[in-house]
This record gives structure tokens, sequence and C-alpha cells, in this order.
């Protein structure tokens, strides 16, 4: 069933991003890819180093959970850990694949599966939280300065992105450190399972669980006790976002212009779309993405480099990382 799953996801991956190039290229195929085959090629490789400096960030907030448990675990199996993931959040619909592998990768280093569970939900809570920073602040800046044109569609489906990634927020740390409200849930959700005969031995599960929700409460205390880590995590997540967030200006500046928009307008307008991104029900956003992407850098450019710079920005952001953790994958089932 999983590989039957995988095998429709990567289907339906290929047949959004055929949809994707035709009506990017349909009206103006010849001037389009012109800009893309005349770009500055070593701002081109920067963008693509940015990517990187953004995993490795990335990478560097899990090293710092993955240290409070596991001390001898190196920086660089976080970094192996942070690219291979990037395969598993590509193909599958909201990035749901790549935490499970996270956990599994953690559990294979030697770690137990609590504890590991307990560094990828933490992760992802200080994840969680740069976005909806980012998030807010470009909300905040549309409202003050006014950026972009008013258009009622864009701003629900902003407004709706803004919303879930807070309510994700929410549900993890209510998940992460309430024992109690957790203890209910997980009792309900058993007995009704129960009912439905889905599970034979309630009262042997139900011990299960409750020592499952006790010690991954105690990995979660320790993990946060160094207020200081939680927020130096949080501010690298920033960081790599910002950084990634970057990307659209260095590939404007690779068609030769410089002044449609800025690197704070690049990085504020990034969050809006990666807002609208965040609940496209396929894998990587596709088509959601690309559609935010030229709703709102249409205010400021138009035309073939606009396209041309959407599917730039979508190889270097998406396929790229999805193209190097296949490969590093795979090495790893070589060795």
């Amino acid at each position: 069933m999983k590989k039957y799953q995988s095998k429709l996801n990567v289907l339906i991956l290929i047949l959004i991003t055929i949809l994707v190039l035709y009506f990017s290229l349909k009206d103006d195929f010849h001037n389009i890819i012109d800009q893309i085959v005349n770009v500055n090629v070593w701002l081109l490789l920067l963008s693509f180093i940015i990517v990187i400096l953004y995993w490795l960030l990335r990478s560097k907030a899990i090293s710092i959970f993955t240290k409070k448990f596991s001390p001898n675990t190196s920086y660089l199996s976080s970094l192996q850990l942070m690219v291979r993931t990037q395969f598993f959040n590509a193909i599958t619909p909201f990035a749901t694949g790549g935490q499970p592998y996270q956990v599994y990768h953690l559990i294979k280093d030697g770690i137990s599966g609590t504890v590991a569970t307990s560094i990828i939900i933490q992760n992802f809570i200080v994840y969680q939280i740069a976005i909806v920073l980012l998030g807010g602040i470009a909300v905040i800046s549309n409202q003050i300065f006014g950026i972009f044109a008013k258009n009622s569609l864009l701003r629900q489906l902003v407004t709706l992105g803004f919303a879930i990634n807070t309510i994700i927020i929410v549900v993890l740390f209510l998940v992460a450190f309430s024992t109690k409200i957790n203890k209910k849930l997980i009792h309900f959700g058993i007995t009704v399972l129960t009912k439905f005969k889905l599970v034979h031995n309630k009262e042997k599960k139900l011990n299960e669980w409750d020592e499952y929700i006790y010690n991954f409460h105690k990995s979660a205390k320790i993990l946060l006790k160094n207020k200081f880590h939680f927020i130096l995590t949080i501010l690298l997540n920033l960081l790599a976002l910002c950084s990634l967030y970057s990307i659209p200006y260095v590939l404007l500046c690779a068609t030769g212009d410089t002044t449609s928009f800025t690197l704070a307008t690049s990085i504020l307008t990034s969050a809006y779309v990666m807002l609208i991104g965040s609940f496209v029900p396929i894998p990587g956003g596709s088509g959601g993405l690309e559609y935010g992407f030229i709703s709102f850098f249409g205010t400021f450019i138009s035309g073939s480099t606009l396209m041309a710079i959407m599917l730039l920005w979508r190889f270097v952001t998406y396929y790229f990382g999805m193209i190097v953790g296949a490969i590093a994958l795979n090495m790893k089932k070589v060795k």
C-alpha cells in the first residue's frame, strides 16, 4: 500500500509539473527559454549555494536538539538527515513524509524511538514558529505599506495559510506539553477504535500509550529546559528561511534586472507565497506555489521575465533538493 501511494504521489507530481510547464511556456515559449538560457551563470550558481546554506542552517538546528540527548551525534549526521529529508518532503502532500523518515534515521543512529520523535516534533515546532513569524511580518508590512494590489482571493488564501500554520503550532504545543489533554484524546480514540473492533485489548493499549506519553513529555521537558537553545534554533530557522526567500531577488539579478524589487521585498513576498503553498494537498505544493509566485511577484515584474524567474526558482528551491536527496539516499543504499 505504501509503495502504491509513493508511486501515485510521484505520478501526480510528474503530471502537475507537465501542466505547470505547459501553461507557463505556451504563450511566450521562445522569449522565456531565451531568458533562462541567458541568465548570469554565477548568480544562478549563487542561488544553488543559498539553498545549500538553508540546509546547513536547518541542520544546525536539528543538531542542537539531537546533541541534548546524544552528545556523540555529529553535525554531519544532521546534515545528511536534512538532505535526505528533502526527497521525502518533495514527494508527499504537505511534506508529511519528511518527519517519519527523520525519526527512522535517528533511530538507526542509536536514538530511542521516543526521544527521536520528541526531537523531530520540537524541531518542527521551531520551524513552524519561524514560518508564522515571517508570515506575520509580511502580512503586517503589506497592511502598512500596501505592497500588493488588493486582491480578495489572494488575501483570503494568505489568511487561510497563516491561520493553518498558527493552528499547527498550537496543536504541536498541546501535543508536546499537555499530558492531561493527550491522555484524554488517546483514551477517547482507543475507546472508539475498540467499539469498532479495531483494537482488541483496550487496557493493554491504554497502558502502552500512557507510558509513551510519559516518556515523550519527559524528553520534551529535558529538550526545552535550555531556553537559550530554544530561541537559538528559532533564529537559525528564521535565518534559513530568509536565505531561501532571497532567491527570487538573486534570480532577478541573474536576468540583468536589479531594480524591479528589492531583497527585502523578495523575502516578504516569498513569505506570502509560502503561506499559500502550505495548504496545497499536492506533493511539493505544486500548482499552488507557482500560482502564488506569479500572483505576488507579478506585482513587480511581468511577461517572459516573470515566467523565467518562476521556473528557475521552482527548480532551485524544489527539484534541486529532491534530486540531491534521492542521490543521497541511493548512496546510502550502495554503502
